[in-house]
């Protein structure tokens, strides 16, 4: 897979730049504040839809213009792909591929595929939560697109629970008990299978990541990832745990149980790695992380992805 050329339109701090790119290593050097970032973001976005430093689609439009466009010619398999993204702030982006629009993120999603590397990744051990759930969820879409699908589904499916439970105030009326009937119904299918697919996922990974710490450690050592919830495994399973919570959930007025609130737990020599690891045995562990998940994507794929590697002095 090849990044033959890019193109940006008021993407961040560029009003316009057209960028080739060579086979193999290219280096973007510049003074801090030059963009550098942003180009590696642009390249991202085609990848994931999303920025990989977690900022809203209003941050990624240069300030003052309505949208933002990136779009790129890709070769992968002795193909030429021309792929573009419009970001609309607060909006879903219109993307195109070979100059025909396209209506779901699945049919652009995977036209190119990338492996981030940056300075925050020490967030995916240290920091809370959710930095670990969507470090599963984009390698699960980076395995297959129509994982997007299902991860959208669940979030469109918390959005209107979340929603009506708000909107109830407290107060479970006949109407409001066969709506949220519905939506549990929605949420145990959805939110089961995705919480299917990571649990595969991290049976999947164990050994890219068992190997791809030890190469960084200079030793093999025992790294063991568990998922963590308060349903996945029960008896009563996601259904059973919703209805269990409905009270307390009107009474806080969200959703309390499901994928959005489960957790990875990642251990090194048996211990829990965000608490009784050290730094370096952390930044280890989270590099680790990125490398397995590379190369378990390149081996399920055929194709590796794009290497895209920010500040790479930084810590």
């Amino acid at each position: 897979m090849h990044l033959r050329r890019l193109w940006l339109s008021d993407f961040r701090s560029y009003g316009s730049a057209d960028v080739a790119f060579a086979p193999g290593l290219t280096a973007v050097v510049g003074d801090n504040g030059q963009g550098k970032s942003n180009l590696l973001e642009a390249v991202a976005y085609l990848a994931t839809l999303s920025s990989f430093r977690g900022a809203p689609t209003e941050a990624l439009v240069r300030s003052g213009r309505p949208t933002a466009v990136v779009r790129a010619e890709i070769v992968r398999d002795d193909r030429e792909l021309l792929v573009e993204a419009e970001i609309v702030p607060g909006g879903r982006s219109r993307l195109q591929v070979n100059r025909q629009r396209v209506q779901r993120s699945r049919d652009l999603l995977g036209a190119l595929r990338v492996s981030v590397f940056a300075p925050d990744d020490l967030a995916l051990v240290k920091a809370g939560p959710a930095g670990r759930r969507r470090f599963l969820d984009d390698t699960l879409v980076a395995l297959s697109p129509k994982n997007d699908e299902l991860r959208s589904e669940v979030d469109r499916v918390l959005r209107q629970r979340n929603a009506l439970l708000k909107q109830a105030a407290g107060r479970l009326s006949d109407e409001v008990a066969l709506t949220l009937d519905v939506w549990d119904a929605k949420l145990a299918d959805a939110g089961t299978r995705l919480g299917a697919r990571r649990v595969d996922l991290l049976g999947a990974l164990a050994p890219y990541l068992a190997r791809a710490y030890a190469d960084l450690a200079g030793e093999a050592v025992e790294v063991g990832a568990e998922y963590e919830s308060s349903w996945w495994g029960s008896e009563a399973g996601l259904a059973g745990t919703l209805a269990a919570a409905r009270d307390e959930e009107l009474r806080r007025r969200v959703t309390l149980v499901g994928p959005h609130r489960d957790e990875v737990a990642f251990s090194i020599g048996g211990l829990p790695a965000r608490t009784h690891a050290s730094q370096g045995e952390q930044r280890s562990l989270a590099l680790a992380l990125r490398l397995a998940a590379h190369r378990l994507v390149s081996d399920a794929t055929g194709t590796p992805p794009v290497l895209l590697l920010d500040d790479v002095f930084s810590e």
